[in-house]
């Protein structure tokens, strides 16, 4: 199990919760607008941070904290996360897992077994832009159709969100996202912001106006559709 960075109180990251932030290094995509470049594409060992060091503070933090968020990149790459999830969760913390939805058995094993009690799935874009979006070539949908498929079951608290960047996503888009997420409890609109950190420069985000289309679009077919981070 791999950490990379280690933010020690968030109160936005975790919908109700005073929470922490645990970043995994590596991913298995290359979205051109990932604000987490440097956890994908440049990793240094040197940053690694021991999990014991985690495990000590989240100890120590008993009682002041509620949640632990582990992000990355993408966790479930990690060999060993679901030794290191449960020892959070047998210090009382809840834990939420952000999450690409490419690993469906490693989340589906994780959600059964009680070790999450929130996820977060990121919806890249709609069926047929997948691949172009996410930066692999000829990309296999099917593991992201599964964890859909998945949490659209209600075995534990989710949400799904798309960062929207005008040169990637359309209205159009958005409607077939939808329709796909259709019975989802939660979806977030975020409009997308350079962090500084990108795989890709030279990316926009789309007008105030359009979003607020979008998320009138969303609406038709989700019952609670949020535009995030404004």
């Amino acid at each position: 199990m791999l950490i990379n960075g280690f933010q020690k109180l968030t109160i936005l990251d975790y919908p109700g919760k005073v929470a922490c932030i645990v970043f995994t290094p590596g991913c298995n995509f290359r979205c051109p607008f990932c604000h987490n470049a440097s956890l994908v594409t440049h990793i240094d060992k040197e940053t690694y941070i021991d999990v014991d060091e985690v495990l000590a503070y989240l100890k120590k933090r008993q009682g002041l904290l509620d949640g632990v968020v582990i992000t990355g990149g993408e966790p479930l790459l990690q060999n060993g996360i679901e030794e290191f999830i449960a020892e959070i969760k047998s210090l009382g913390y809840s834990v939420k897992l952000d999450t690409n939805g490419s690993f469906p058995e490693k989340l589906i094993s994780i959600v059964e077994k009680g070790l999450v009690d929130y996820v977060a799935m990121d919806i890249k874009n709609s069926k047929e832009k997948y691949g172009m979006t996410v930066g692999v070539e000829d990309f296999d949908i099917t593991p992201i159709e599964k964890s859909v498929d998945f949490l659209l079951q209600n075995k534990v608290d989710y949400e799904f969100r798309t960062t929207i960047v005008k040169d990637f996503h359309t209205i159009d888009d958005i409607q077939d996202i939808v329709v796909w997420l259709k019975g989802a409890h939660k979806y977030f609109l975020q409009n997308f912001v350079d962090s500084g950190d990108l795989i890709c420069d030279g990316l926009e985000p789309v007008s105030a106006l359009l979003l607020k289309e979008m998320k009138e679009k969303a609406s038709e077919f989700i019952s609670s559709v949020e535009i995030r981070g404004i």
